[in-house]
């Protein structure tokens, strides 16, 4: 029987680093782990916390409930299919989901270096349809296998019945709370078959072209990804963050031309039926990049490179972070009527 914890503190399972505690914790490895902590009279009253790797996370106060840490390991070439060069990668929900990028390159395998370095685990990825640099999980996804928590139950998703959106699916919005992920399963290409890399994104091929590399691999691409996020992003070992804090708003065309009449420099991306805007570009007009709030330990506030990411330099609350994402959501919407809304689950 896995270990039931009692007050546990949660600062080395969030990648804020923020000092909460937990009132029950308890990692799990397989699916009878799981289900018989979920059979426990603490866990079934609840509330219930399901953590991954804590990077898509802000804990504003400590949890009173369960938090349930997935370990679930396990990488594995499970199909090849010569006809059409791809094969299937079946990964644990709680291996960490660079390492993953990392393994199918080593397998010989593309599709997802444009996603590396992404933190925390595969079982999150689909969750919140993971994407970057021009690559969305979606793109190479094909089945995941989750446990109901209410029986027990092993399930099947496929693509469709996943939902996915712009960071969405339906376990985040129909079936929230319902299902842990056990198990993704990715169709990848061969990197032999001559595919050619995703490179649209347009850092990417400035980086490749700094570099010198005219015909790039899947392996030049993830080298150019990982140099780009290591040059704007800080690392969570160093500085607490979650990544990017907020989505991308997306903008009707006819709203996107109202702004970019008084904002010539807005940028925006086309898609279909509007335009995506950088939430980074709208923060830091607002002029937050940079921002740093508080003294001494408790200072916290918005990355200096990268205006998307809010920052805990040490020892600030998880309270303080949410004011202070509260207070960009009001400036942004007040100079340019634009909402933005968290990708980081605020708890």
């Amino acid at each position: 029987m896995p270990l039931l914890e009692e007050h546990v503190s949660l600062r080395p399972f969030n990648t804020f680093g923020l000092e909460v505690m937990a009132r029950y914790f308890a990692r799990f490895a397989s699916a009878d782990a799981l289900r018989q902590l979920l059979a426990l009279s603490e866990v079934q009253a609840g509330p219930l916390l399901i953590l991954g790797g804590g990077s898509n996370l802000l804990l504003t106060q400590n949890f009173g409930g369960v938090v349930l840490k997935n370990e679930i390991k396990g990488l594995e070439i499970s199909s090849e299919e010569a006809d059409t060069h791809t094969a299937l990668l079946r990964a644990g929900a709680g291996e960490s989901w660079h390492g993953l990028v990392e393994y199918a390159l080593d397998e010989g395998l593309s599709g997802v270096e444009n996603l590396s370095l992404i933190p925390g685990t595969v079982g999150a990825a689909p969750l919140q349809n993971i994407g970057a640099y021009g690559t969305e999980l979606q793109d190479t996804f094909e089945r995941l296998e989750a446990l109901e928590m209410t029986t027990g139950q092993l399930r099947v998703f496929n693509k469709e019945e996943c939902g996915f959106g712009y960071r969405e699916s339906v376990f985040k919005s129909t079936l929230k709370g319902q299902f842990v992920v056990m198990a993704v399963v990715l169709r990848l290409h061969r990197a032999s078959a001559g595919r050619p890399a995703n490179v649209g994104y347009g850092a990417i091929r400035e980086t490749l072209a700094d570099l010198g590399i005219e015909a790039p691999t899947p392996r030049d691409v993830r080298d150019a990804v990982v140099r780009i996020r290591r040059a704007k992003l800080p690392d969570p070992a160093e500085i607490g963050n979650a990544g990017s804090f907020f989505k991308n708003p997306e903008l009707s065309q006819g709203k996107f031309d109202e702004l970019k009449g008084r904002y010539p420099a807005l940028p925006g991306y086309p898609l279909p039926g509007g335009v995506k805007v950088p939430a980074g570009w709208l923060i830091e007009q607002a002029g937050f990049k940079g921002l740093r709030r508080g003294a001494g330990a408790g200072t916290h506030g918005v990355h200096a490179q990268q205006a998307l990411v809010l920052v805990n330099h040490g020892g600030a609350t998880g309270q303080e972070l949410r004011e202070l994402a509260e207070e960009i959501i009001r400036a942004v919407r007040e100079r340019f009527g634009i909402e933005l809304h968290p990708e980081v689950n605020i708890l």
